[in-house]
């Protein structure tokens, strides 16, 4: 199905225009369940898969790096790790501090904690590479999530970009890394990462891993102008905005094992004008006779400047309609449909 396939920022590798998220397995969903979706996805033509040393969601230490040891069994059991492009992600600055050994103060992206996360990811996923490593968000304090910055954040202390760099330099060169690339990042942090790698040769950022969605389009803004003529690729996150672009959670619904019901960590997309801009677009699926859910992914897909779209369901029915998505016609009259709706509401969940 996927005979897509695009380029990972400058390098050689291609991956499908679908990437397989994983995040749910290890909580919501079991090992059995990840490796039939991960087998489903395979037989469908995907070949990248994204996790984080993070996952399950929500992140809490007894879960955290269920999702990597899921698949890292998948690939004991299948053989197929050669077929993946993998990408796995390390904490930024947080008090998530279960993800690491001994007493630290906050997780950072020092030498130190990137040797070892880089080194329990790889354990947990039974291989000696990874395709993509990403910082999950930065080690400084950034404008992300919806947040802003404070006055105060300026005069935090951060670990400067080449030093990173640095850091993830020696598991290049070991070939423990192929590439890296950054999520939850702004232009001012992807042209620092990339003008230090310029100037010292030092591994460059192939790709950004933001939320992107017919609720936030912010992307649309300084960072797109940068990846494109970078050639720094976008991988999507949160294309459904965490489940409210199906209609799902429509009229205040809150249907059994859902994340809403289960952990309340919406609030991204419960913004004061959200509501009436989802609805707006669900108004439209129903319209021109789609699925609401295979509207907003194939939207994300038909971006001129998407590398790929992260998808992530807990059931299979779930996973086959987001696959489907992709195939979706896409016309011009729905792209001027949903483009004046965006004008109408702009991204108002950031």
């Amino acid at each position: 199905m996927h005979d897509t396939r695009r380029p990972l920022g400058n390098t050689d590798i291609e991956v499908s225009a679908c990437c397989l998220g994983t995040m749910t397995w290890g909580e919501q969903n079991t090992e059995a369940e990840g490796h039939e979706q991960m087998d489903y996805a395979v037989s469908r033509g995907i070949n990248f898969f994204d996790t984080a040393e993070m996952y399950a969601v929500p992140p809490r230490p007894e879960t955290q790096g269920r999702t990597e040891e899921i698949i890292g069994t998948w690939f004991q059991k299948t053989g197929k790790r050669k077929d993946i492009v993998l990408a796995t992600k390390m904490c930024g600055r947080s008090n998530q501090t279960w993800t690491r050994d001994g007493d630290v103060e906050l997780t950072r992206q020092t030498r130190e904690q990137v040797d070892e996360a880089v080194e329990k990811s790889l354990k947990r996923l039974q291989t000696d590479y990874i395709d993509l490593y990403q910082l999950h968000w930065p080690d400084r304090p950034a404008a992300i999530f919806g947040s802003s910055l404070k006055p105060h954040h300026y005069e935090v202390d951060f670990e400067p970009f080449e030093d990173i760099l640095g850091h993830l330099q020696r598991h290049v060169e070991a070939g423990r890394i192929r590439h890296i690339g950054v999520s939850n990042e702004t232009s001012y942090g992807v042209m620092k990462f990339l003008s230090a790698s310029e100037a010292r040769g030092l591994p460059r950022m192939q790709s950004i891993q933001n939320a992107y969605s017919l609720v936030n389009r912010t992307f649309e803004g300084e960072l797109e102008e940068c990846c494109v003529r970078e050639k720094v690729s976008l991988l999507a996150y949160s294309p459904l905005a965490q489940g409210y672009l199906t209609g799902k959670y429509r009229g205040g619904a809150l249907p059994e094992g859902s994340r809403k019901k289960l952990f309340n960590r919406l609030q991204r997309y419960e913004t004061p004008k959200a509501e009436a801009a989802i609805n707006s677009y669900l108004d439209l699926a129903d319209e021109i006779g789609a699925d609401p859910a295979q509207l907003a992914i194939r939207f994300c897909d038909t971006r001129p400047f998407m590398g790929s779209t992260i998808i992530g369901a807990t059931s299979m029915d779930q996973l086959k309609t987001c696959i489907d998505a992709f195939a979706m016609a896409w016309s011009e009259e729905i792209e001027d449909r949903v483009n004046a709706l965006h004008l109408a509401q702009p991204s108002p969940c950031p």
